[in-house]
């Protein structure tokens, strides 16, 4: 059950995982929201979206959320595994910095969002710094210990956001 503006008719919290499970770390986004799938029970009120690559045709869903959380990876130049945390005043708008080899759709997608005055209030990222975004489809070491951190991380968030969310069995 959630309270605040999820409660209001028609809004909801979108999870949006992105990244490609192709490339190594940068599949990290996906692998976080099946980790949170297999683990956790969410409210239906907070829909879980693999965004992949999919670019522009996210705006849709960002638009129509009261609240967004970006699940990535996140290259600010820390140590690989290093969990990161972006508030919406900073992030990627306007393809001023490149996180990710799918980042530029995405700075589109929240710059015409910001645009349309339609990009939630409560929009942000979480992640971890890749340790190589190469041909890959296994996530580096540092990365992989990262991942139920980031997952902790991603609960303690929707339930300070009002969602009781329950360990799977």
């Amino acid at each position: 059950m959630s309270t605040s503006r999820s409660d209001e008719a028609g809004a909801r919290t979108v999870v949006v995982a992105l990244g490609n499970t192709l490339m190594g770390d940068d599949g990290l986004g996906i692998a976080a929201l099946e980790r949170l799938q297999r683990q956790w029970r969410v409210p239906s009120e907070v829909e879980l979206v693999d965004g992949g690559t999919a670019g522009m045709s996210l705006l849709p869903i960002i638009e129509g959320a009261a609240r967004v959380l970006l699940l990535d990876a996140i290259d600010a130049r820390a140590d690989p595994g290093t969990f990161l945390f972006i508030a919406r005043d900073r992030l990627p708008r306007y393809l001023a910095t490149k996180i990710s080899p799918h980042q530029i759709d995405l700075a589109d997608v929240l710059a015409l969002a910001e645009l349309r005055g339609t990009l939630p209030e409560e929009a942000l990222a979480m992640g971890l710094q890749p340790a190589e975004i190469r041909m890959s489809t296994d996530l580096s070491d540092p990365v992989s210990r990262g991942l139920d951190k980031l997952v902790d991380e991603v609960v303690r968030l929707l339930e300070r956001w009002g969602y009781r969310c329950v360990r799977a069995d």
